[in-house]
C-alpha cells in the first residue's frame, strides 16, 4: 500500500470528522442521536456498496440482501443466547458466507444481467424470511432482546456502535483505494481483459470485493436489528433501500473515499428537510431534487471544482501513481 500526502490528508480529515461525531454523543438528545445513527448506518452500507458499484463498476442492486441477512443472523444468534457482540460477529460472518455463495455465480454475469440477479436476490431472501416460520418468525417477524439501560444510554450505545462500523468502513475504503487490490478493482471497471494482462486474478478480486461488501452490509444489519429489537421481512429486505444506497453514493461521488459520506449526509439532510417542510409531497419533491443533482453533477458533489487547498478531497487519478508502480511490479 502507498500512502501519499493527499491520502494522509484524507485519513486525518476523516478521523477528525469521526472524532467530532463521537464527542457529540454525550450532548445530543435522542432525536439527533437517532438521526446520527441512521446516517452512520447508511454511510457504512454506502462504503460497502462503493467497493462493488464504485471501484469495480458493477451495478449491484442487492446490498440490502446483505443487510437483511445480517439482521436475521443477529436475531437468531441472540435467541440462542449469544451476547450482543458475538451476535454482531455472527451477522458479519453470515454476510460474508452469503456473499461468497451468491457472488460465485452472479459475478460471472455483467451489466444489466448482474443487476437483475442481485435485485432478485433481495426478493428471494424476503420470500425465504416470510415462509421459514420456525427460524425467522415468518411474516409476523422476530423479537430481539432489548438492550439493557435507560433510553439515553441505549441511544448513545447504538450511535457509537454504528459510528464505529462507519469508521471501520472508511478505513477499509482508504486501504482499498491505495492498495494493489484497489488498483485491480479499477482495472476491472475499465477493462477486465487488461486486468488479466497485468497479472490480476479478475474473478478472485471480484469475489473478494463482493464478500467485503457483504460483511459491511450485514454488520450494519446486525447492529440495526439489535437497536430496533424487532425485525420483519419487509423491513429487513426493503427494496426502497436497494435504490437509495446507489443514489447516495452517486450524489457524493462513485469510486471515491469521501463520496459515500458526502452523499449520505446530503441525502439524510434533504430527506429530513423535505419531510418536515412538505409532509404530503415529500417523496416526489425529494425524488426531483435527487434527479436534478445527479443530472447536473454526474460525478457527484466531488465533481464540483474545488479550491486548490481542497484538491486532495478529489479521487485519485486513474491510473494512479500507486497503480502504475503496482502494475510495473507485477509485470
Amino acid at each position: 500500500m502507498i500512502l501519499d500526502r493527499p491520502t494522509i490528508n484524507k485519513v486525518i480529515f476523516g478521523l477528525l470528522l469521526f472524532g467530532i461525531g463521537g464527542s457529540l454523543a454525550s450532548v445530543l438528545d435522542n432525536y439527533y442521536l437517532q438521526v446520527g445513527t441512521t446516517l452512520a448506518m447508511l454511510c457504512a452500507i454506502c462504503w460497502g456498496w462503493n467497493l462493488v458499484g464504485g471501484y469495480m463498476g458493477y451495478p449491484a442492486l442487492g446490498m440490502i440482501s446483505f443487510f437483511g441477512i445480517g439482521a436475521y443472523a443477529d436475531g437468531i444468534a441472540q435467541a440462542q443466547g449469544l451476547s450482543i457482540y458475538l451476535a454482531w460477529a455472527a451477522a458479519a460472518g453470515a454476510g460474508a458466507l452469503f456473499a461468497l455463495l451468491l457472488g460465485a455465480p452472479l459475478l460471472r454475469l455483467k451489466g444489466h444481467y448482474f443487476a437483475v440477479g442481485t435485485i432478485a436476490s433481495v426478493e428471494v431472501c424476503r420470500e425465504v424470511a416470510n415462509n421459514w416460520d420456525s427460524l425467522t418468525g415468518g411474516a409476523i417477524g422476530m423479537n430481539i432482546p432489548i438492550q439493557a439501560g435507560d433510553p439515553d444510554f441505549v441511544g448513545r450505545f447504538f450511535f457509537l456502535a454504528m459510528l464505529g462500523l462507519a469508521l471501520l468502513s472508511f478505513l477499509i475504503t482508504v486501504l482499498v483505494d491505495r492498495s494493489r487490490f484497489g488498483f485491480g478493482l479499477r482495472c476491472i471497471r475499465q477493462n477486465e481483459k487488461a486486468g488479466w494482462m497485468v497479472g490480476i486474478d479478475v474473478f478472485k478480486y471480484k469475489v473478494a470485493a463482493f464478500v467485503l461488501s457483504g460483511v459491511l452490509g450485514a454488520a450494519a444489519g446486525g447492529i440495526y436489528a439489535s437497536m430496533v429489537a424487532f425485525i420483519e421481512p419487509k423491513d429487513a429486505f426493503d427494496l426502497l433501500m436497494t435504490i437509495e444506497i446507489p443514489v447516495m453514493v452517486m450524489l457524493g461521488g462513485m469510486g471515491t473515499i469521501f463520496g459515500p459520506l458526502i452523499g449520505g449526509i446530503l441525502y439524510v439532510v434533504l430527506r429530513e428537510f423535505v419531510w418536515a417542510s412538505f409532509i404530503n409531497w415529500h417523496s416526489g419533491i425529494l425524488g426531483m431534487i435527487i434527479v436534478a443533482v445527479i443530472y447536473f453533477l454526474p460525478e457527484g458533489m466531488l465533481g464540483i471544482k474545488l479550491p486548490a487547498s481542497l484538491k486532495w478531497l478529489r479521487p485519485t487519478s486513474e491510473p494512479s501513481r500507486a497503480g502504475q508502480d503496482i502494475a510495473r511490479s507485477t509485470s
